[in-house]
């Protein structure tokens, strides 16, 4: 019976927030893909209920058959995190399946910073931008010493990022794909446009915790919750630190334009890359040493 109720009052949740992720998307049709009148919430949920919908939509539909009930709810409670969503998990489960996706997407950042530092030569050898390949050089070299760069050396590096190598167009299909995985987006078809439409909703959402009064108003919640989406992970950090670094984010983004939108894309690696709270996340032992 708790395993039912568990299950009801899921299916409750999520046929709420369905009808809420409607009527988003029809706000947004008519006032032509606007997202200012939109809040912080609403975005996040437009972001996140698609995946959503195609996760738990066999579950549903099997659900619904005949007598089939007494065979998924044994099912989907002995595997939750593959096949419902947090609608129905406990908040003991959301926490643990919440970590354990966010580790999946920081094992990708070796390679994606292993990819930035693979274009280093082609920088060395372009004798107009001698300067920037000595900024970009120092951001690389600090970044592989276990320092992260402060948000005006990053910035002054934005050049690099609207143009050859590091523009969505340039990017290699191997780095595009660690890149997906990083942020947590399926490596199918389109990928350079779905990582440009992930940068604009990264983009809204940060424009939309500004309008709601900025970092400092977010409850505790959607404070560590934002950190989780843009990939850094929130356990056992102190909310002064989750503002912190949250506000490093969107002084980024406020910079950021349709033409490089690829910086925005690799601030995880430009900010987090170095975290204590990540790098204990991926490798336990070695942190505990």
């Amino acid at each position: 019976m708790k395993t039912y109720r568990t299950f009801t009052d899921g299916i409750k949740y999520f046929s709420l927030d369905t009808v809420e992720y409607f009527k988003i998307v029809m706000m947004l049709n008519t006032a032509g893909g606007n997202y200012s009148k939109l809040l912080r919430r609403e975005i996040e949920l437009y972001h996140q209920m698609p995946k959503d919908m195609i996760k738990v939509a066999p579950t549903l539909i099997f659900s619904a058959l005949p007598f089939a009930l007494y065979f998924v709810l044994p099912l989907v409670y002995a595997l939750p995190k593959q096949l419902l969503t947090s609608h129905f998990w406990t908040p003991e489960q959301r926490e643990q399946f919440q970590i354990a996706y966010l580790k999946d997407r920081l094992l990708h950042n070796r390679q994606v910073f292993r990819h930035l530092q693979s274009q280093i030569n082609f920088l060395k050898h372009d004798k107009k931008n001698k300067d920037l390949f000595e900024k970009w050089a120092k951001i690389l070299g600090l970044i592989g010493s276990g320092i992260q760069p402060s948000i005006e050396e990053i910035l002054a590096c934005k050049e690099l990022f609207m143009d050859e190598p590091y523009h969505l167009l340039y990017l290699s299909r191997n780095h595009i794909f660690h890149l997906l995985r990083m942020h947590s987006i399926h490596a199918g078809w389109f990928r350079r446009t779905r990582l440009a439409d992930r940068a604009q909703i990264l983009i809204e959402m940060d424009k939309a915790i500004m309008r709601e009064g900025g970092v400092h108003n977010l409850p505790l919640k959607a404070l560590s919750q934002a950190c989780f989406i843009r990939g850094l992970n929130p356990t056992n950090v102190k909310p002064e630190d989750q503002i912190r670094w949250l506000t490093q984010w969107i002084r980024i983004s406020n910079q950021i334009d349709k033409d490089s939108l690829s910086l925005l894309l690799h601030c995880p690696i430009l900010l987090g890359y170095n975290e204590p709270s990540n790098w204990m996340l991926i490798y336990p032992k070695k942190s505990e040493t």
